[in-house]
């Protein structure tokens, strides 16, 4: 499994509609993540910049998975006009760069 931190940005004004979309996603989309390897996929919002960490087992595939997925498909179709950084799932995206941990730096050996 690996962890992706992924960060996006909404349009001026979308921030309480975005977190209304998001109090429940649709079951579909849910099982559908779930079958493309996602563990857990937690989002924070500090105004406009929305953070995500994705728990999955291979973040290429879910992506493949997920991109003619027809409940990502309709998924997008509702998040994508609050979004100023809309993703089709069509590139190579591979999260945020990782630049450091504290559990990586206190389990190197001395």
């Amino acid at each position: 499994m690996v962890q992706k931190a992924l960060h996006t940005r909404l349009h001026e004004g979308s921030e309480e509609a975005y977190d209304r979309l998001h109090a429940t996603v649709p079951e579909d989309l849910a099982a559908a993540l779930v079958e493309a390897g996602v563990r857990d996929w937690r989002i924070w919002r500090d105004g406009r910049d929305v953070f995500h960490v994705v728990d999955v087992d291979d973040y290429n595939r879910m992506r493949d998975v997920l991109r003619d997925h027809p409940a990502n498909i309709a998924w997008q179709a509702q998040v994508t006009p609050l979004q100023s950084t809309p993703d089709d799932y069509s590139g190579d995206d591979d999260g945020l760069p990782f630049v450091w941990s504290l559990t990586q730096q206190l389990q190197k050996p001395e």
